[in-house]
């Protein structure tokens, strides 16, 4: 008998009495199709990062700037390397660990670390605002500083960072400027769930509201269940997408702006700063380009991943709900009033973590809404992904399902033949390069130029590119 028929059973005598909670650690029974509406993709090696003291490169984010003519990519451990459109050329642009700096990234353990960075949509503008000017996000050993945002209990374990840099001459082959100007500090009590992803709209133009507008999504301080009940605070910044204006100074501190448009300025015993609320630890989010919808992969506690449509004051749920479910415990949502609040908003797509497709710890990552017509197959689609795993997996853009993952299909690469998940393809690469291979792949995407998809790893250093069937393999 099959884990899974066992909690089918298990559920079913649950919903039998009335006298026992709905409880189940596996909501959703049927499990993602293995075969059924599977897309398979091309892809090249596109690019090598280097290992540091022997170690592959922990590639957490890559971005394209269109004003210097290349692609951003970091390493959580300190380094930023620019990399050349055709890929022939890295070079590491500045390392934000070295002592020089005094940042001191704390990158022990799998989730701590430099965890994110942006570039100033005018980075490559000369004359304006946001010349030369890049941002990092990155847990840092370095808690002498007072800082901006306190947990309401747990410890000290670190502190997360929002650092601005400016650069003399963004063309140039390495960062150029001075030391950076913190924005804002965060002291975390644990020390997981730490800084996610932080990002600007690329859909916005100059003189619209958004543009300029820099979001930063922060987790909800660690442990396991939010145990701080820090996610549904409006008055914490755990848990919470801000939305601020680097170039602004009317925050608290006096380092940041905080727009006037945002959903919850001038409300009593609530920062200004929040977008949405009621997030766990969303490391992706990122815009359809067709429509402007903002979607973000947060990160489920045992039972759920999830997959959001964010708007301007949406709350997430998180911790009284997990996805579509009443959040229980650790380890069980309840089956009774699923979707019950209609103040929350739910997710458009979401898995269970006991899927057959899945290791044990699942996590919801990506994330990308494909709107170009280079490969056919993956037009109109919202990819995202498993972390662990390597899957990367579809819905429809202009269909968007209403919860569950009934809609979630898979896509595989193309591999001499095969169709492999991308942990399959790390493994087959770290027999290549000589080491033991990966138990996961801690999968990523990074948008580049003309609609090309990127996907990142940990464990083997390279990056490659999706690409039309027929034009390359490994």
């Amino acid at each position: 008998m099959t884990m899974r028929v066992m909690f089918m059973m298990a559920v079913a005598l649950v919903a039998a009495s009335p006298m026992v909670a709905q409880t189940s650690a596996d909501p959703f029974p049927s499990p993602i199709p293995a075969t059924d509406g599977v897309v398979r993709v091309d892809f090249v090696e596109f690019a090598s990062i280097p290992d540091i003291d022997g170690a592959p490169a922990r590639m957490m984010r890559l971005v394209d700037e269109p004003g210097t003519g290349r692609i951003f990519v970091n390493d959580m451990r300190g380094p930023l390397y620019t990399v050349s459109y055709d890929g022939g050329t890295v070079t590491e642009y500045i390392d934000i660990n070295d002592p020089g700096w005094e940042v001191a990234v704390q990158s022990r353990s799998r989730e701590r670390g430099f965890q994110s960075f942006a570039l100033h949509p005018q980075f490559g503008e000369p004359g304006t605002g946001g010349f030369g000017k890049f941002y990092t996000w990155t847990d840092s050993e370095n808690i002498e500083p007072t800082p901006d945002f306190t947990p309401s209990g747990g410890g000290d374990t670190h502190d997360t960072v929002l650092l601005e840099w400016t650069a003399r001459n963004p063309s140039g082959t390495t960062y150029d400027g001075g030391p950076p100007r913190e924005l804002l500090r965060i002291q975390q009590p644990f020390g997981n769930h730490n800084g996610g992803q932080i990002g600007f709209n690329p859909l916005a133009s100059p003189g619209e509201a958004d543009f300029g507008m820099l979001y930063v999504s922060i987790a909800d301080g660690g442990s396991g269940g939010d145990p701080l009940n820090h996610a549904q605070d409006l008055a914490s910044a755990f848990g919470k997408l801000f939305r601020i204006d680097p170039l602004g100074s009317n925050s608290a501190n006096g380092e940041y702006g905080i727009p006037a448009d945002n959903p919850f300025v001038g409300d009593v015993g609530t920062l200004g700063e929040i977008y949405a609320y009621g997030i766990r630890n969303a490391q992706r989010f990122a815009w359809d380009p067709a429509n402007g919808n903002m979607f973000l992969a947060d990160i489920g506690q045992a039972v759920i991943e999830k997959l959001t449509l964010v708007s301007a004051g949406a709350n997430l749920g998180w911790n009284d709900w997990e996805g579509s479910f009443r959040f229980i415990s650790r380890q069980a949502v309840s089956l009774a009033n699923q979707r019950g609040d209609p103040t929350v908003t739910y997710p458009v797509a979401e898995y269970g973590q006991l899927d057959p497709l899945l290791q044990r710890q699942s996590a919801s990552s990506g994330l990308h809404v494909y709107r170009d017509d280079a490969i056919p197959q993956l037009a109109n689609l919202v990819l995202f992904a498993d972390q662990p795993s390597g899957e990367i997996f579809y819905i429809q853009a202009d269909d968007l399902p209403d919860g569950g993952q009934d809609a979630i299909r898979r896509i595989l690469l193309n591999d001499g033949g095969e169709a492999k998940t991308l942990l399959q393809v790390i493994q087959e690469k770290n027999a290549d390069q000589g080491r033991s291979p990966a138990t996961r792949a801690d999968l990523r995407f990074g948008p580049g130029p003309e609609g090309q998809v990127f996907l990142l790893n940990k464990y083997d250093g390279v990056i490659r590119l999706l690409v039309p069937n027929g034009a390359g393999s490994r």
